[in-house]
C-alpha cells in the first residue's frame, strides 16, 4: 500500500506522536510500505521524520521525498522528482507534484483542519478520487 501525505505549514508538534501511531498501525496491519512525502512545511517535515525514525525499526518500508522543483543541495532522505514536472511552469510545479502524490496513492494521511490552502485542496482531490482519508486534525470530518 502506498500512502501519501498533505498537512497544513503551521501543523502543531504535538501531532507527531499521533502521526507516528498511524503509520505504526498502516505498516503492521493494513500493509503499507510505500510514502510520499513533498518538502514545503512544517506536516511534510514532521512526516518525513517520522519515516526516517521507523524506517530502520520496519527496514523493509521505502519513503520518497517528492520534489516539485530541481534541488539545490542534497537530502538527507531518498527523493523523487516526478516525470513532467520539469514541463510544468514553476508556479504551477507544487500542484503538479501534489496531484502526482494523489494519483500515485492508495490512502491519506492529512492534518487538514480549514476549508483552504493546499493541503485541504489536495485533500478534498483525494476525497474525489475515492482515496481513503485518515485526517489527525481535531474536529476533522473522517
Amino acid at each position: 500500500m502506498t500512502c501519501t501525505f498533505f498537512g497544513h505549514s503551521d501543523t502543531p508538534p504535538t501531532v507527531r506522536g499521533q502521526l507516528k501511531d498511524t503509520l505504526i498501525t498502516l505498516i503492521e496491519t493494513r500493509g503499507a510500505d510505500l510514502f510520499y512525502v513533498g518538502n514545503h512545511g512544517g506536516f511534510d517535515r514532521m512526516a518525513e521524520g517520522v519515516l526516517r525514525e521507523l524506517s530502520a525499526d520496519y527496514p523493509h518500508i521505502k519513503y520518497y521525498v517528492v520534489l516539485a522543483y530541481l534541488p539545490t543541495k542534497q537530502s538527507s532522505s531518498p527523493t523523487l522528482f516526478p516525470e513532467g514536472v520539469e514541463t510544468v511552469p514553476k508556479r504551477f510545479a507544487i500542484n503538479f507534484r501534489n496531484k502526482w502524490m494523489v494519483e500515485n496513492s492508495d490512502l491519506v494521511v492529512a492534518y487538514v483542519n480549514r476549508s483552504y490552502g493546499g493541503a485541504q485542496q489536495f485533500t478534498a482531490l483525494a476525497e474525489r478520487k475515492k482515496k481513503p482519508i485518515i485526517n489527525l486534525a481535531p474536529n476533522a470530518q473522517q
